[in-house]
């Protein structure tokens, strides 16, 4: 491969952002702390198969300067500045959001816990016989771990909570957990920020489904019928309400009055004479319980019939 001299090269790559700024519409803006070379060559790798996605790196500096150079076509673009932050970078992609996203996180690799670093999650060290000598009792000890000696083996006899998620890794936490081998973070690009069509938004919008979206809506809707009443302002969203009060309204009306109407004819005959509706019903359950009825009487008759049978009105020995 030709080297290049910097100048060249920085023209380059300033061109070669700027044209995905202008091609891609849409793009994740990831971490990649802890990612190794050859593990960032396996999620190059795994985004070619989708098609349309590009991950695109560089010095924050020039990202910055680039961007700032195309905001005269894009004023959009600007939203971008503020999350070059770190180690981060681009992922564009023409694709569903969902689909890149699912084959960034699952390109994860297990790596020990190193002093120094933050971890990403709670660590526990699950109870188990160490198979360490007894000399190593004070190290537990120094970490308030209980232990007890097994067989000539150090055992530890509950679970340990070592460390919480944020908290900074120390140098005995790290050897305690890479003496007993235990890998317990992962590490891959982590999604920081989402832009597309100009908008700029955290990851966690990507989760929220259609059932979430009428949900919200259903519950501005209440709102807006609710605050409509209390008013007395009529909106779309209160009339059904407004036309239910009414028609209570007009209904309270016709029974306290001889005043009626076809919808309010049935209040006003139960209201009158509830007995001719009260007997429909023991009426329907009296025929189905009838039904259940006769079916014992029936098997205890037969049981009679039976037994009357067997003994023919003649003893044993007649």
């Amino acid at each position: 491969m030709v080297k290049v001299d910097k100048a060249t090269w920085k023209s380059s790559y300033f061109l070669r952002l700027i044209q995905h700024l202008d091609e891609y519409d849409k793009c994740f803006i990831v971490n990649a702390d802890n990612v190794g070379s050859k593990q960032m060559q396996s999620i190059r790798n795994n985004l070619r198969k989708l098609g349309d996605t590009s991950l695109l790196f560089g010095k924050n500096t020039m990202m910055r300067k680039a961007i700032r150079g195309h905001i005269e076509n894009n004023p959009c673009l600007e939203k971008l500045l503020p999350c070059l932050k770190g180690n981060v970078g681009f992922v564009f992609t023409k694709g569903d959001l969902n689909d890149v996203r699912e084959a960034i996180q699952e390109n994860k690799v297990k790596a020990p816990a190193r002093a120094g670093a933050i971890a990403p999650l709670q660590v526990v060290v699950p109870k188990q016989n160490t198979g360490m000598g007894p000399e190593k009792t004070s190290f537990f000890q120094a970490l308030n771990i209980q232990t007890k000696i097994t067989k000539g083996t150090v055992e530890i006899l509950n679970d340990v909570k070592l460390l919480e998620e944020g908290d900074k890794v120390g140098p005995s936490e790290a050897a305690l957990l890479n003496m007993l081998n235990i890998s317990p973070f992962s590490y891959g690009l982590m999604i920081e920020k989402v832009y597309e069509a100009g908008t700029v938004y955290d990851p966690a919008i990507l989760d929220i489904q259609d059932e979430d979206l009428c949900k919200t809506f259903m519950l501005g809707v209440a709102n807006v019928a609710s605050l409509s009443l209390a008013i007395g302002y009529p909106t779309m969203a209160s009339a059904p309400h407004s036309l239910a009060n009414g028609f209570k309204n007009l209904l309270a009306i016709a029974v306290e009055t001889e005043y009626a109407f076809k919808q309010a004819e049935m209040t006003k005959a139960y209201l009158a004479d509830p007995s001719a509706f009260a007997s429909a019903a023991p009426a329907a359950a009296a025929a189905t319980g009838g039904a259940a009825a006769a079916a014992p009487k029936a098997e205890e008759k037969k049981e009679d019939t039976e037994e009357s049978d067997d003994d023919m009105g003649f003893g044993l020995f007649d």
